[in-house]
């Protein structure tokens, strides 16, 4: 399965691609060997990934944390299955509740206890072990409480983005976030060691009741009291009543495979739209880096995102249906719109007829799991509940109080979310596990990445290594600094409006990839880990 890629030819990076048959990838090495240590102790690539996961809201808290929400993916050997672990609204949010609290608005609060949906990570990693895991569900905690016991020294990625979060004042100024986060009045420097004990005492009770004392017991007791002192409406009762759920995967056909996203109310589905539109054009007859094929990709993923961020919400009130969305004749109606000769700013079409960490887990037996967990902005909301180190996501943020909107806020009701698993399919076959983290960039490096690999024969880690750009609103985007001058030259010259940034790690996402071989037992696979951060591809 891997002749069709040139392994002759990459981008500058500090990664060569890993060949093993039982790989973890993700942002930090201490997570990725937690992952193959479980599956030394005689785990399956689900547990790996559970471990590497917990492991993540230590090694990396600036992206996740023991309050995040998660999404995966899994291939079990037989069949495809999606997991849907992102939070619902508290019982007490409806857009009168802000709209008295904040004033009239569409704007949903940023930081605090206004912006926290119930955290579904921690109950996603339970499903996943009931469902598919071998080892027992306290294994898989061990060492993420070694290193919350322990301490690590803090990395040069996960630094810098410490350091800038640590200068946000409505960050900074939440309920117990210097307290957690900054515990020498500062954020750590590189190498620096950095404990946790709060966040081990919470893995532990999650250990030992296999997550009951996060939702139905003394953490989320001690969430509500938080917030019941520092003017939240959160309640142990909406803990309670959280339940993730399993999922069937939507999915496109492009270039001979099938590529897989979780649906509504995640944000995958404009990788798709975006998808279906170039297939009505020969993007393999563009040169990889060249103007054309980077205009041709941009403006498909403007015209997805323009329907996406109309549509898109909790499907049990989104007005129009994904197949709609999705539908070929629309698709190569909005593919029309598309003028190689000039950048547009596209509205949303008529489809009707009449805000992360990522991580990958596969193992010889075949099993491959794509998984993502996150709070959001950063930080997220800023909280941390006093004694238990439980840092907060903000994904109430992505709510809006505008009245008909797909995605207005509403009691027990999941927002719209950024964060999205990715897996590739070939003739009912698993190919790849793949993600790239980073807010709306996401979908954007799905596609991008995708497209270098099915159609320009790039292997995964020089994918991952390539320039990209990134899409924001209107005619504004950015471009990596190591893209090369003439095509960025070109894309101002089509009417692009480019916008100076050079930090990598915030925003131009970072992925992890696992394609497969062949058999897994005998050929294994190949993994990429993104060089814009800390991480690894980890093997034996």
């Amino acid at each position: 399965m891997s002749h069709s890629f040139d392994w002759t030819r990459g981008y500058a990076s500090r990664r060569s691609p890993v060949f093993a048959r039982n790989i973890v990838s993700t942002s930090h090495p201490l997570a990725a060997q937690a992952g193959l240590r479980i599956l030394a102790q005689g785990g399956n690539a689900v547990d790996a990934a559970i471990a590497t996961a917990a492991c993540m809201t230590l090694v990396e808290p600036c992206s996740n944390g023991l309050g995040s929400d998660a999404f995966a993916i899994v291939w079990d050997g037989k069949s495809l299955q999606g997991l849907n672990a992102s939070g619902t609204a508290p019982q007490a949010w409806t857009p009168d509740y802000f709209d008295r609290k904040y004033g009239a608005g569409r704007d949903m609060p940023k930081r605090g206890w206004d912006a926290v949906t119930v955290p579904g990570a921690v109950a996603g990693w339970v499903a996943l072990s009931e469902r598919y895991g071998r080892l027992p569900f306290a294994d898989l905690m061990a060492p993420a409480i070694e290193i919350a016991e322990r301490g690590y020294a803090v990395p040069l990625l996960v630094q810098s983005k410490w350091r800038m979060a640590s200068e946000v004042t409505d960050l900074v100024s939440q309920p117990g976030f210097a307290q957690a986060f900054l515990p020498r009045g500062r954020a750590p420097e590189v190498g620096e060691l950095f404990q946790f004990k709060e966040a081990a005492r919470t893995l532990r009770l999650i250990a030992e009741t296999r997550g009951e004392a996060f939702y139905r017991g003394e953490v989320a007791a001690a969430t509500e009291a938080s917030a019941r002192e520092t003017g939240g409406a959160i309640t142990a009762a909406d803990f309670a009543a959280y339940r993730p759920e399993w999922v069937d995967t939507l999915s496109m056909d492009y270039a001979g495979h099938t590529l897989h996203e979780i649906p509504p109310n995640g944000q995958g589905i404009a990788a798709l739209i975006a998808l279906g539109i170039l297939k009505n054009f020969d993007v393999a007859s563009l040169p990889v880096d060249s103007t054309a094929s980077q205009h041709l990709q941009i403006e498909a993923m403007k015209l997805a995102f323009a329907d996406v961020y109309r549509y898109v919400g909790d499907p049990r009130t989104m007005q129009v249906q994904t197949s709609e969305l999705l539908d070929p004749a629309y698709l190569a109606g909005r593919a029309r719109l598309i003028d190689m000769t000039r950048a547009q700013d596209f509205q949303a079409g008529n489809p009707v007829k009449g805000g992360t960490i990522y991580l990958t887990a596969a193992d010889e037996s075949g099993m491959m799991v794509s998984f993502i967990q996150s709070n959001y902005m950063g930080f997220g909301s800023g909280l941390v509940v006093p004694g238990y180190g439980v840092s907060l996501q903000n994904r109430g943020h992505c709510f809006t109080r505008e009245p008909g909107h797909a995605n207005v806020v509403a009691p027990g009701k999941r927002p719209f979310h950024t964060i999205i698993p990715a897996f590739l399919m070939k003739d009912g076959q698993p190919q790849m596990s793949y993600g790239v983290m980073g807010g709306n960039m996401q979908p954007q490096g799905h596609m991008q990445t995708l497209v270098r690999m099915l159609d320009y024969g790039q292997h995964p880690q020089a994918a991952c290594d390539a320039p990209r750009w990134r899409f924001n609103d209107g005619l504004s985007i950015n471009v990596e600094a190591s893209m090369a001058p003439d095509t960025i030259d070109g894309l101002r010259a089509l009417g692009h409006q480019i916008g100076d940034i050079h930090d990598s790690y915030q925003d131009f996402g970072a992925g992890q990839f696992i394609w497969r071989l062949g058999d897994p037992s005998v050929d294994g696979y190949v993994a990429a880990s993104d060089p814009r951060r800390d991480g690894a591809a980890a093997g034996w």
